[in-house]
């Protein structure tokens, strides 16, 4: 079941990959514990997806290793 979570405390940063401009990028908070939101940084009002933090973490090491 599909529940909604309160992300209007969440600290919000773009990638460090984003240019310089605001070009379209992904924005995430991760000072939320247990979850890390990921939003359309075109779209700030809009819908956040939201991780459970140890999958992000497997997310990124992933993507780091290639």
């Amino acid at each position: 079941m599909p529940t909604t979570r309160d992300v209007s405390a969440a600290v919000w940063r773009k990638s460090s990959y984003s240019n310089g401009d605001g070009g379209d990028c992904v924005e995430v908070a991760d000072n939320l514990p247990g979850v890390v939101p990921v939003r359309d940084s075109k779209c700030p009002d809009g819908p956040a997806l939201i991780f459970a933090a140890g999958a992000w973490a497997t997310f990124i090491a992933s993507l780091k290793t290639g």
